[in-house]
């Protein structure tokens, strides 16, 4: 599936200056990792700035929202067309947009829509919250967002689409989702998207996990298999936990090439 997709959500954290100097600091732990692709979702306001950085270092950005209309009377929003060519990576359906904020079915895939049309790979972010899990409607919830935020999307484009499984109840949380769990909720999604769209496509989408992922659990989370990468929230703010999380997939990514070979 190619090389580990790690992505830093720093969420509302990090002015411009500290958001620099984070890169500096990450681009002298890790280096160029060549079996990672190191992304970065900072505020909106650190976009433009750290694009201008990153472009002398290893990393790609990500915007962690954005309008779904390209263009039009709606004050203080930024569309993906205004982000084409600053980040190549978008978040859209984070459970805090739909749980925060009240982001519905209907404005996930359009979302989605809207970030396929000016070029930027949308990281469909999908999960069940506690309740739904309790209930045992975990392949119920897959099920429903993912053919809510990929209800408009070809086979050919869904290929390019990231899928970012974050169990709700277990972002910022402490709580862990077992490994068994994650390969369970993983193979659904997959599964999912072959009904819908085709073998094919089931094999190129990538597959993050997301969700209180820190140092000690990551290497579990990455040698699961169908997971591509992981998209992390609090434990990316500390550069140096972050880059060893890096370092780890990045022997993972060696090994699994080894062992192919």
């Amino acid at each position: 599936m190619g090389k580990k997709l790690i992505i830093a959500n720093w969420k509302m954290n990090l002015t411009v200056n500290e958001a620099s100097l984070f890169v500096h600091r990450l681009d002298d732990l890790v280096g160029k990792r060549r079996g990672v692709e190191i992304v970065l979702a900072p505020t909106m306001l650190a976009v433009q700035p750290l694009h201008l950085q990153v472009q002398h270092h290893h990393f790609n950005l990500a915007a962690q929202n954005f309008y779904w209309r390209d263009h039009g009377a709606y004050t203080g929003e930024v569309s993906a067309s205004q982000l084409r060519g600053l980040v190549q990576y978008g978040l859209v359906g984070h459970s805090e947009r739909r749980h925060v904020f009240g982001e519905r079915s209907k404005d996930i895939r359009s979302k989605v829509q809207a970030a396929v049309r000016n070029g930027i790979t949308p990281v469909l972010c999908i999960g069940e919250t506690a309740s739904e899990r309790a209930d045992g409607e975990t392949a119920d919830a897959i099920h429903d967002q993912l053919i809510g935020g990929l209800a408009n999307i070809t086979s050919v484009e869904v290929e390019h689409i990231v899928v970012a499984y974050e169990p709700v109840w277990a972002i910022g949380t402490g709580k862990f989702a077992a490994p068994r769990d994650v390969s369970r909720a993983v193979k659904l999604i997959r599964k999912q998207i072959k009904q819908l769209f085709g073998a094919l496509a089931a094999k190129h989408v990538r597959v993050l996990y997301g969700g209180s992922v820190n140092v000690d659990n990551a290497s579990a989370y990455l040698q699961i298999d169908g997971v591509d990468g992981l998209l992390i929230g609090d434990t990316s703010l500390d550069v140096r936990a972050f880059a060893e999380i890096i370092k780890k997939a990045d022997v993972i990514d060696k090994a699994v090439a080894r062992k192919a070979a």
